[in-house]
Protein backbone atom coordinates (compact mmCIF):
# COMPACT_ATOMS: atom_id res chain seq x y z
CA UNK A 1 0.00 0.00 0.00
CA UNK A 2 3.02 2.33 0.70
CA UNK A 3 3.31 2.19 -3.15
CA UNK A 4 -0.05 2.85 -4.20
CA UNK A 5 0.11 5.91 -1.62
CA UNK A 6 3.49 6.83 -2.79
CA UNK A 7 2.33 6.71 -6.68
CA UNK A 8 -0.96 8.66 -5.48
CA UNK A 9 1.20 11.49 -4.10
CA UNK A 10 2.81 11.88 -7.01
CA UNK A 11 -0.35 12.67 -8.18
CA UNK A 12 -1.65 15.01 -5.89
CA UNK A 13 1.80 16.59 -6.77
CA UNK A 14 1.06 17.02 -10.18
CA UNK A 15 -2.40 18.37 -10.24
CA UNK A 16 -1.38 20.67 -7.48
CA UNK A 17 1.79 22.04 -9.61
CA UNK A 18 0.13 22.37 -13.13
CA UNK A 19 -3.59 23.14 -11.81
CA UNK A 20 -2.90 25.76 -9.64
CA UNK A 21 -4.90 28.61 -11.51
CA UNK A 22 -7.96 25.81 -11.14
CA UNK A 23 -7.48 25.89 -7.18
CA UNK A 24 -11.07 27.94 -6.53
CA UNK A 25 -12.90 25.54 -9.48
CA UNK A 26 -12.20 22.47 -7.62
CA UNK A 27 -13.07 23.58 -4.25
CA UNK A 28 -16.34 24.27 -5.74
CA UNK A 29 -16.48 20.57 -7.19
CA UNK A 30 -16.13 19.30 -3.63
CA UNK A 31 -18.62 21.64 -2.42
CA UNK A 32 -21.23 20.50 -4.74
CA UNK A 33 -20.45 16.95 -4.49
CA UNK A 34 -21.59 16.59 -1.11
CA UNK A 35 -24.52 14.97 -0.13
CA UNK A 36 -26.14 18.05 1.69
CA UNK A 37 -26.52 20.02 -1.59
CA UNK A 38 -28.32 16.64 -2.46
CA UNK A 39 -30.92 16.85 -0.48
CA UNK A 40 -31.39 20.14 0.15
CA UNK A 41 -31.07 21.40 -4.05
CA UNK A 42 -32.11 17.86 -6.23
CA UNK A 43 -34.29 16.44 -4.59
CA UNK A 44 -37.12 18.99 -3.93
CA UNK A 45 -36.92 19.67 -7.64
CA UNK A 46 -37.21 15.62 -8.96
CA UNK A 47 -39.30 15.10 -5.95
CA UNK A 48 -41.81 17.86 -7.31
CA UNK A 49 -41.20 17.05 -10.68
CA UNK A 50 -41.38 12.94 -10.80
CA UNK A 51 -42.03 11.75 -7.18
CA UNK A 52 -40.46 8.11 -7.16
CA UNK A 53 -37.09 9.82 -9.06
CA UNK A 54 -37.02 11.95 -5.75
CA UNK A 55 -37.63 9.21 -3.50
CA UNK A 56 -35.00 6.91 -4.58
CA UNK A 57 -32.61 9.66 -4.31
CA UNK A 58 -32.99 9.90 -0.38
CA UNK A 59 -32.67 5.91 -0.62
CA UNK A 60 -29.74 6.19 -2.42
CA UNK A 61 -27.64 8.76 -0.92
CA UNK A 62 -28.46 7.48 2.89
CA UNK A 63 -27.49 3.40 2.27
CA UNK A 64 -24.85 4.25 -0.12
CA UNK A 65 -23.24 6.97 2.53
CA UNK A 66 -24.34 4.48 5.68
CA UNK A 67 -22.10 1.64 3.49
CA UNK A 68 -19.12 4.03 2.95
CA UNK A 69 -19.02 4.61 6.42
CA UNK A 70 -19.43 1.05 7.07
CA UNK A 71 -16.53 0.53 4.48
CA UNK A 72 -14.33 2.98 5.88
CA UNK A 73 -14.17 1.30 9.25
CA UNK A 74 -13.09 -1.81 8.22
CA UNK A 75 -10.50 -0.52 4.88
CA UNK A 76 -9.10 2.53 7.10
CA UNK A 77 -8.29 4.01 4.19
CA UNK A 78 -5.49 6.61 5.10
CA UNK A 79 -5.79 10.35 3.52
CA UNK A 80 -2.83 11.84 1.94
CA UNK A 81 -2.75 15.09 3.59
CA UNK A 82 -1.69 12.95 6.49
CA UNK A 83 -0.29 10.30 5.17
CA UNK A 84 2.63 12.51 3.46
CA UNK A 85 3.74 13.31 7.06
CA UNK A 86 3.15 10.51 9.17
CA UNK A 87 4.28 7.33 6.76
CA UNK A 88 8.10 6.33 7.01
CA UNK A 89 7.98 5.29 3.59
CA UNK A 90 10.36 8.41 2.43
CA UNK A 91 12.97 7.60 5.15
CA UNK A 92 15.80 9.95 5.33
CA UNK A 93 14.78 11.78 1.66
CA UNK A 94 12.33 15.16 1.63
CA UNK A 95 9.23 14.88 2.47
CA UNK A 96 7.18 15.73 -0.66
CA UNK A 97 5.04 19.20 -0.09
CA UNK A 98 1.30 18.40 -0.64
CA UNK A 99 -0.58 21.70 -0.23
CA UNK A 100 -3.83 21.58 2.30
CA UNK A 101 -7.00 23.72 1.41
CA UNK A 102 -10.22 24.88 4.12
CA UNK A 103 -12.15 21.50 2.69
CA UNK A 104 -8.97 19.08 2.97
CA UNK A 105 -8.82 18.12 6.75
CA UNK A 106 -11.99 15.63 6.92
CA UNK A 107 -11.83 13.60 10.11
CA UNK A 108 -12.96 9.89 8.54
CA UNK A 109 -11.25 7.23 6.81
CA UNK A 110 -10.35 7.87 3.39
CA UNK A 111 -11.52 4.77 1.18
CA UNK A 112 -13.53 4.63 -0.37
CA UNK A 113 -14.09 8.33 -1.38
CA UNK A 114 -17.96 9.28 -0.20
CA UNK A 115 -17.56 12.30 -2.53
CA UNK A 116 -17.27 9.84 -5.24
CA UNK A 117 -19.44 7.45 -4.15
CA UNK A 118 -22.49 9.78 -3.10
CA UNK A 119 -21.67 11.82 -6.67
CA UNK A 120 -21.81 8.53 -8.99
CA UNK A 121 -25.13 7.31 -7.25
CA UNK A 122 -27.14 10.53 -7.06
CA UNK A 123 -25.75 11.36 -10.88
CA UNK A 124 -27.05 7.78 -12.12
CA UNK A 125 -30.07 7.89 -10.73
CA UNK A 126 -30.75 11.31 -12.35
CA UNK A 127 -29.35 10.17 -15.48
CA UNK A 128 -31.16 6.97 -15.83
CA UNK A 129 -34.37 8.90 -15.12
CA UNK A 130 -33.86 11.40 -17.64
CA UNK A 131 -33.34 8.37 -20.17
CA UNK A 132 -36.13 6.66 -19.22
CA UNK A 133 -38.79 9.36 -19.45
CA UNK A 134 -37.21 10.74 -23.70
CA UNK A 135 -36.77 7.28 -24.37
CA UNK A 136 -40.21 6.35 -23.61
CA UNK A 137 -41.81 8.72 -25.82
CA UNK A 138 -39.29 7.67 -28.50
CA UNK A 139 -40.29 4.00 -28.96
CA UNK A 140 -37.93 3.59 -32.17
CA UNK A 141 -34.29 3.84 -31.71
CA UNK A 142 -32.72 6.49 -33.37
CA UNK A 143 -29.80 8.58 -33.96
CA UNK A 144 -31.01 11.03 -32.30
CA UNK A 145 -32.32 9.34 -29.26
CA UNK A 146 -28.72 7.28 -29.31
CA UNK A 147 -26.91 10.59 -29.57
CA UNK A 148 -29.08 11.84 -26.29
CA UNK A 149 -28.13 8.56 -24.72
CA UNK A 150 -24.45 9.58 -25.32
CA UNK A 151 -24.35 13.27 -24.04
CA UNK A 152 -26.07 12.13 -20.83
CA UNK A 153 -23.91 9.56 -20.21
CA UNK A 154 -20.86 12.20 -21.43
CA UNK A 155 -22.20 14.44 -18.81
CA UNK A 156 -22.15 11.47 -15.95
CA UNK A 157 -18.55 10.49 -16.73
CA UNK A 158 -17.98 14.52 -17.00
CA UNK A 159 -19.12 15.10 -13.66
CA UNK A 160 -17.08 12.34 -11.94
CA UNK A 161 -13.81 12.78 -13.16
CA UNK A 162 -14.61 16.85 -12.12
CA UNK A 163 -15.24 15.31 -8.27
CA UNK A 164 -12.37 12.75 -8.57
CA UNK A 165 -9.70 15.39 -10.20
CA UNK A 166 -10.88 17.75 -6.93
CA UNK A 167 -10.61 14.94 -4.13
CA UNK A 168 -7.15 14.12 -5.06
CA UNK A 169 -6.43 17.70 -5.83
CA UNK A 170 -7.35 19.05 -2.51
CA UNK A 171 -4.97 15.99 -1.16
CA UNK A 172 -8.23 14.58 0.47
CA UNK A 173 -8.46 11.16 -1.12
CA UNK A 174 -5.93 9.20 -3.13
CA UNK A 175 -6.85 8.26 -7.16
CA UNK A 176 -7.96 4.83 -5.89
CA UNK A 177 -10.28 5.51 -3.27
CA UNK A 178 -12.22 7.76 -5.58
CA UNK A 179 -12.37 5.28 -8.13
CA UNK A 180 -13.49 2.64 -5.96
CA UNK A 181 -16.13 5.06 -4.86
CA UNK A 182 -17.85 5.95 -8.23
CA UNK A 183 -17.95 2.16 -9.03
CA UNK A 184 -19.46 1.87 -5.43
CA UNK A 185 -21.79 4.50 -5.91
CA UNK A 186 -23.09 3.01 -9.27
CA UNK A 187 -23.45 -0.17 -7.78
CA UNK A 188 -25.72 1.16 -5.15
CA UNK A 189 -27.63 2.95 -7.41
CA UNK A 190 -28.16 -0.31 -10.03
CA UNK A 191 -29.31 -2.36 -7.10
CA UNK A 192 -32.08 0.24 -6.00
CA UNK A 193 -32.84 0.35 -9.56
CA UNK A 194 -34.56 -2.83 -9.01
CA UNK A 195 -36.40 -2.34 -5.90
CA UNK A 196 -39.86 -1.08 -6.04
CA UNK A 197 -40.80 -1.25 -2.53
CA UNK A 198 -39.56 1.86 -1.62
CA UNK A 199 -41.34 3.91 -2.96
CA UNK A 200 -45.03 2.48 -1.19
CA UNK A 201 -43.01 2.08 1.97
CA UNK A 202 -44.96 2.61 5.25
CA UNK A 203 -43.93 4.80 8.24
CA UNK A 204 -43.05 1.27 10.00
CA UNK A 205 -41.08 0.17 7.52
CA UNK A 206 -39.22 4.03 7.51
CA UNK A 207 -38.71 3.65 11.31
CA UNK A 208 -37.47 -0.34 10.94
CA UNK A 209 -35.10 1.13 8.94
CA UNK A 210 -33.89 3.97 10.38
CA UNK A 211 -32.80 1.97 13.71
CA UNK A 212 -31.60 -0.92 11.87
CA UNK A 213 -29.10 1.29 9.89
CA UNK A 214 -28.74 3.61 13.16
CA UNK A 215 -28.05 0.65 15.74
CA UNK A 216 -26.30 -2.00 13.62
CA UNK A 217 -22.99 0.98 12.89
CA UNK A 218 -23.29 1.41 16.09
CA UNK A 219 -23.50 -2.07 17.22
CA UNK A 220 -20.37 -2.51 14.87
CA UNK A 221 -18.31 0.27 16.27
CA UNK A 222 -19.08 -1.11 19.75
CA UNK A 223 -18.10 -4.45 18.88
CA UNK A 224 -14.44 -2.84 16.83
CA UNK A 225 -13.87 -1.07 19.70
CA UNK A 226 -14.36 -3.98 22.23
CA UNK A 227 -11.57 -5.88 19.85
CA UNK A 228 -9.39 -3.40 20.61
CA UNK A 229 -9.72 -1.76 16.96
CA UNK A 230 -9.71 2.66 17.33
CA UNK A 231 -11.98 3.96 15.20
CA UNK A 232 -10.43 7.33 16.54
CA UNK A 233 -7.10 7.10 14.94
CA UNK A 234 -8.13 8.71 11.79
CA UNK A 235 -9.45 12.01 13.98
CA UNK A 236 -5.95 11.93 16.21
CA UNK A 237 -4.09 12.28 12.39
CA UNK A 238 -6.35 15.06 11.18
CA UNK A 239 -5.33 16.65 14.60
CA UNK A 240 -2.16 16.03 14.55
CA UNK A 241 -1.55 16.99 10.49
CA UNK A 242 -3.94 19.33 9.66
CA UNK A 243 -2.59 22.68 8.40
CA UNK A 244 -4.79 24.81 10.48
CA UNK A 245 -7.03 23.41 13.49
CA UNK A 246 -9.80 25.93 12.41
CA UNK A 247 -10.24 23.57 9.36
CA UNK A 248 -11.63 20.74 11.00
CA UNK A 249 -15.37 20.50 11.55
CA UNK A 250 -17.67 18.67 13.40
CA UNK A 251 -20.00 17.69 10.77
CA UNK A 252 -17.28 15.65 9.12
CA UNK A 253 -17.33 12.88 11.47
CA UNK A 254 -18.56 9.79 10.72
CA UNK A 255 -21.62 9.68 13.41
CA UNK A 256 -22.51 13.84 12.71
CA UNK A 257 -23.13 12.03 8.95
CA UNK A 258 -24.73 9.52 9.86
CA UNK A 259 -27.46 11.40 12.11
CA UNK A 260 -27.53 13.83 9.36
CA UNK A 261 -28.62 11.12 6.82
CA UNK A 262 -30.93 9.04 8.76
CA UNK A 263 -32.85 12.10 9.93
CA UNK A 264 -33.33 12.71 6.29
CA UNK A 265 -34.95 9.36 5.34
CA UNK A 266 -36.88 9.49 8.50
CA UNK A 267 -38.10 12.64 7.69
CA UNK A 268 -39.07 11.62 4.28
CA UNK A 269 -41.38 8.42 5.71
CA UNK A 270 -43.04 11.15 8.13
CA UNK A 271 -43.77 13.46 4.93
CA UNK A 272 -44.57 10.60 2.97
CA UNK A 273 -47.50 9.27 5.42
CA UNK A 274 -48.84 12.36 6.84
CA UNK A 275 -52.33 13.42 6.11
CA UNK A 276 -51.83 17.03 4.75
CA UNK A 277 -49.35 15.03 2.07
CA UNK A 278 -52.45 12.85 1.27
CA UNK A 279 -54.50 15.99 0.76
CA UNK A 280 -51.67 18.18 -1.46
CA UNK A 281 -50.08 16.28 -3.66
CA UNK A 282 -51.93 13.22 -4.28
CA UNK A 283 -54.91 15.33 -5.81
CA UNK A 284 -55.34 17.02 -9.38
CA UNK A 285 -52.90 20.26 -8.60
CA UNK A 286 -49.83 17.79 -8.16
CA UNK A 287 -50.54 16.93 -12.13
CA UNK A 288 -50.20 20.75 -12.48
CA UNK A 289 -47.16 22.15 -13.49
CA UNK A 290 -47.95 25.30 -11.52
CA UNK A 291 -48.52 24.08 -8.37
CA UNK A 292 -45.20 22.04 -8.87
CA UNK A 293 -43.20 25.44 -9.44
CA UNK A 294 -45.04 27.02 -6.88
CA UNK A 295 -43.25 23.91 -4.52
CA UNK A 296 -40.27 23.84 -5.44
CA UNK A 297 -39.12 27.45 -5.66
CA UNK A 298 -40.39 27.99 -1.77
CA UNK A 299 -38.90 24.54 -0.83
CA UNK A 300 -35.44 25.25 -2.19
CA UNK A 301 -35.33 28.92 -0.08
CA UNK A 302 -36.82 27.37 2.64
CA UNK A 303 -34.12 24.28 2.36
CA UNK A 304 -31.34 26.88 1.86
CA UNK A 305 -32.09 28.24 5.01
CA UNK A 306 -32.20 25.55 7.06
CA UNK A 307 -28.47 24.93 5.40
CA UNK A 308 -26.82 27.90 6.86
CA UNK A 309 -28.29 27.42 10.59
CA UNK A 310 -24.87 26.13 12.57
CA UNK A 311 -25.96 23.23 15.31
CA UNK A 312 -23.94 23.92 19.03
CA UNK A 313 -21.18 21.86 18.92
CA UNK A 314 -19.94 22.40 22.47
CA UNK A 315 -21.83 19.05 23.29
CA UNK A 316 -21.09 16.16 21.07
CA UNK A 317 -24.90 14.57 22.12
CA UNK A 318 -26.47 17.68 21.23
CA UNK A 319 -25.17 18.20 18.63
CA UNK A 320 -26.10 14.81 16.98
CA UNK A 321 -29.51 15.25 18.70
CA UNK A 322 -29.96 18.91 16.98
CA UNK A 323 -28.53 17.13 13.45
CA UNK A 324 -31.18 14.79 13.73
CA UNK A 325 -34.08 16.89 14.14
CA UNK A 326 -33.09 19.28 11.76
CA UNK A 327 -32.33 17.08 9.00
CA UNK A 328 -35.82 15.50 9.56
CA UNK A 329 -37.31 18.79 9.09
CA UNK A 330 -35.81 19.16 5.37
CA UNK A 331 -37.97 16.16 3.65
CA UNK A 332 -40.69 17.27 5.77
CA UNK A 333 -40.93 20.79 5.15
CA UNK A 334 -40.60 20.22 1.56
CA UNK A 335 -42.81 17.01 1.06
CA UNK A 336 -45.56 18.07 3.32
CA UNK A 337 -45.79 21.09 4.83
CA UNK A 338 -44.45 23.63 1.86
CA UNK A 339 -46.70 21.79 -1.10
CA UNK A 340 -49.81 21.84 1.33
CA UNK A 341 -49.13 25.32 1.69
CA UNK A 342 -49.11 26.00 -1.57
CA UNK A 343 -52.28 24.25 -2.37
CA UNK A 344 -54.25 25.96 0.33
CA UNK A 345 -52.92 29.37 -1.42
CA UNK A 346 -53.62 28.46 -5.47
CA UNK A 347 -57.74 27.36 -4.02
CA UNK A 348 -57.87 30.78 -1.97
CA UNK A 349 -56.45 32.20 -5.81
CA UNK A 350 -59.12 30.41 -7.49
CA UNK A 351 -62.04 31.44 -5.29
CA UNK A 352 -61.59 34.86 -5.35
CA UNK A 353 -61.33 34.74 -8.80
CA UNK A 354 -64.80 32.97 -8.89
Amino acid sequence: MDHLHSAGIQVVQYLQVNYKSSQDWFIFISFAADLRNTFAIFFPVWFHLCEAVGIKLIWVAVIGDWLNLVSKWILFGQRPYWWVHDTDYYGNTSVPVVEQFPVTCETGPGSPSGHAMGSSAVYYVMVTAILTSVLKRERKKTVLTGCFRAIMWTCFWAVQVCVCLSRVFLAAHFPHQVVAGVISGMVVAEVFDRIDSIYKASLRTYFYTTLFLFFFALGFYILLNALGVDLHWSLDKADRWCAKPEWIHFDTTPFAGLLRNLGVLFGLGVALNTQIYQESCNGKQQRQLTFRLFCIVPSLLVLHLYDIIELPAHSELLFYLLAFCKSMAEPLTAVAIIPYCVSHWLRWKEKKRV
